[in-house]
């Protein structure tokens, strides 16, 4: 596939050696490729090396500043942003060049994604098709400063593509506990951040709603014990990041 001269894909790393070589080959098509590293201690840069000379090494800031680094750094007019977990499908990457070749006036366009949790494809508990906003002007889009769960602000009209991302988020539970904390503890500090106090009710009907809305409301029943094991995680998950934002207060209110 010849490359795609207007597209820039922008991938931010932390030591992603396990990820990366997987995911930029399925993207080296576009006709650039900017990886933001945050200090990655593995061979992740030496991997991304083998696709792009584009890599940026830089002190960590959260996930919305990286991506907008990087937004900065591109060249094309257009920009699809991906993760290290994330793969483009042939049919994914025939239906951005059709949509860029076919000179669209839309500001961005948005893809199902297919999430596979301990080796499965979840079709229910609400993740699938899961749209997310990929594809955009270079001009167009910017992520908001959240240090975790950041969005993209799109200035326009939204379209939509219809062959699917493919995101290999949780091959394993070890793999799960090693996120769990390090995301648990940025979602404390971002409510902590945006004036949020510690609700002893919130602390119990969260995680309980989480797990009914997912495993009942959203059918997640239906994929077996996976969508059984991926609900409760999910609801110790609020619980967790409840109890930290109880955590800081308390250690906030013992130093003063």
């Amino acid at each position: 596939m010849t490359p795609l001269s207007p597209l820039s894909v922008i991938v931010i790393t932390q030591n992603e050696e396990h990820n990366i070589r997987e995911c930029l080959s399925t993207v080296t098509w576009a006709g650039e490729i900017i990886v933001v590293d945050s200090g990655s201690e593995d061979r992740t840069v030496e991997r991304a090396r083998e696709f792009t000379d584009r890599i940026f090494v830089r002190a960590w800031r959260g996930f919305g500043e990286a991506r907008n680094f990087a937004i900065r750094q591109a060249r094309g007019e257009w920009i699809f942003w991906l993760d290290a977990d994330e793969r483009i499908t042939h049919l994914l990457a025939e239906e951005i060049r059709k949509t860029i070749e076919s000179l669209s006036s839309l500001a961005a366009y948005s893809v199902p994604r297919k999430s596979f949790f301990l080796g499965k494809w979840i079709r229910h508990c609400g993740w699938y098709p899961g749209r997310v906003v990929r594809l955009f002007r270079q001009d167009k889009g910017r992520f908001t400063d959240e240090k975790v769960h950041e969005r993209l602000n799109v200035d326009g009209t939204i379209g939509e593509l219809k062959a699917d991302l493919l995101h290999y988020t949780d091959p394993t539970l070890e793999h799960y506990f090693r996120k769990f904390n390090r995301y648990t503890s940025l979602a404390a500090e971002e409510l902590g951040l945006n004036g949020k106090q510690f609700s002893l009710a919130k602390l119990i009907s969260k995680p309980v709603w989480t797990f009914w809305r997912m495993y009942v409301l959203r059918l997640g029943f239906l994929d077996g014990l996976h969508g059984l094991i991926l609900s409760v995680l999910s609801a110790g998950y609020v619980f967790t990041k409840y109890a930290k934002v109880w955590e800081r207060s308390s250690t906030k209110e013992s130093e003063e």
